[in-house]
């Protein structure tokens, strides 16, 4: 009984490295260039670029690492990938909305910027130029060095964004438009025409995009409407500050006044900043 019991226990303890070996969970190790994935909101376009982040590591780049005048996967791993939430224009050349792969021919004078319609694809090994969405060229530029391959929106506006391109001492721009102020000035016309006799809100908040985005005749027709409809603390205050803008302080200044006779006590954060535009306007 003795003897077969050591040999149960030999045969259990000889097969748990192996029963462990097979329920062991698989190796992990890190990516060479790391993963980033970015979002940047133009307007009402959100961007999103998923790319991996090579290193330079004191290597030659482009020219070197990165042959000219040959298709690069703009990255590492996956070829980058790109989404418009909306339509946009590359460098004022439309593009519609959508994911797309974005490949790059690197040139020592020009570079070539390439949006594929095959937005997954491992780098651009099987890269197909019949799939190419839009193609621009843009001159690449000295830059402050990158470390690791670097994608970024240095400049942004309602209206457009500028994307670039860096690694080691090199930098690729190019300007995405989403036409965001004429889309909604086309969508505040519609809303205003079509709002209800009763809806003051609807015109304020025209006037307000409007007076935002420097139309100034437009903001005045809009929020006149909705005083017309019901005259509000808020609304008198936007109209005082389009009057302002328009370069009549007088009545700016007696319309702000207005908008203070209709102050309660939970309005005291706007009544003291309307307070304080008075005070400016007449200096």
């Amino acid at each position: 009984m003795r003897k077969y019991l050591a040999i149960c226990l030999f045969l259990t303890s000889a097969t748990l490295p192996l029963a462990a070996q097979q329920t062991a969970p698989a190796l992990k190790t890190p990516r060479l260039s790391q993963h980033q994935v970015i979002t940047q909101t133009v307007g009402l376009t959100d961007i999103t670029i998923d790319y991996s982040r090579p290193v330079a590591k004191g290597r030659a780049i482009f020219g070197g690492l990165v042959p000219y005048d040959k298709v690069w996967r703009t990255g590492a791993n996956e070829a980058t990938q790109i989404t418009f939430s909306e339509d946009v224009t590359i460098d004022g050349k439309p593009l519609p909305k959508g994911a797309y792969s974005l490949h790059t021919i690197p040139g020592k004078s020009s570079w070539t910027l390439i949006f594929n319609k095959t937005a997954k694809q491992f780098g651009s090994f099987n890269y197909d130029q019949a799939q190419d969405a839009l193609r621009i060229t843009a001159k690449p530029e000295k830059g402050p060095h990158a470390e690791l391959f670097t994608i970024t929106f240095p400049d942004v506006t309602t209206d457009d964004a500028v994307v670039a391109l860096r690694w080691a001492d090199t930098m690729v721009l190019f300007k995405v438009g989403t036409n965001t102020t004429a889309n909604v000035m086309a969508a505040a016309t519609a809303a205003v025409a079509g709002a209800a006799s009763t809806d003051a809100a609807t015109p304020a908040r025209a006037a307000s995009f409007a007076f935002d985005s420097g139309n100034n005749a437009l903001a005045m027709k809009w929020i006149d409407q909705s005083l017309k409809i019901k005259p509000s603390m808020g609304n008198l205050y936007l109209k005082s500050r389009i009057q302002a803008k328009g370069g009549d302080r007088a009545g700016a200044i007696a319309t702000a006044e207005s908008a203070l006779k209709m102050a309660t006590p939970k309005d005291d954060a706007l009544a003291a900043e309307i307070r304080d535009s008075i005070a400016e306007w007449k200096k």
